[in-house]
């Protein structure tokens, strides 16, 4: 499970307002939910996502309410991997039963510049920069299964018919 991709570099403490704003929770199109990810945090941002993006961020990545539609729009966006020195525990529990990998790993967000590209290897828990290999925690195995399976609906969907 290797993901490249571009940094999207956020501060620390971003809520789950400023991933999905709250006005637009009455949405349940995820087409229209994906429009407005990362929309509080700034314009720029918001228009820089796409497809295969990494989003790299400061301590407390998804405090806040425990919207589910923060974690949804962040995977209907395209983001592939969000790294982070921490998580606010709902936002990682939502993020990880929808499939959205996530990476716990010191400091990363000093060690890593917006818009470099990268590499995670999200089974050995490692970061490749364009200068240096940053180890991250590593994920364990029933965590990986659920983003193998694509969430934990669909793990526990075809746990059945393996």
């Amino acid at each position: 499970m290797i993901y490249k991709g571009s940094v999207i570099l956020l501060k620390k403490n971003i809520d789950t307002d400023e991933i999905y704003p709250g006005r637009y929770l009455d949405e349940s199109n995820v087409d229209e939910i994906k429009k407005h990810t990362l929309e509080g945090v700034s314009e720029d941002v918001h228009k820089r996502e796409k497809e295969g993006s990494i989003v790299v961020a400061g301590a407390n990545f998804g405090c806040g309410s425990s919207r589910e539609h923060a974690p949804i729009a962040l995977k209907a966006s395209g983001i592939s991997v969000i790294i982070a020195p921490s998580f606010a525990r709902i936002f990682y529990r939502n993020a990880l039963n929808l499939g959205l990998p996530l990476l716990v790993c010191k400091d990363i967000d000093k060690r890593v510049r917006d818009k470099e590209e990268i590499e995670v290897d999200l089974i050995s828990g490692t970061i490749k920069t364009e200068s240096e290999l940053i180890k991250a925690e590593e994920l364990g195995e029933y965590a990986l299964s659920i983003i193998k399976a694509g969430g934990i609906k669909e793990l526990i969907k075809n746990r059945g018919k393996l």
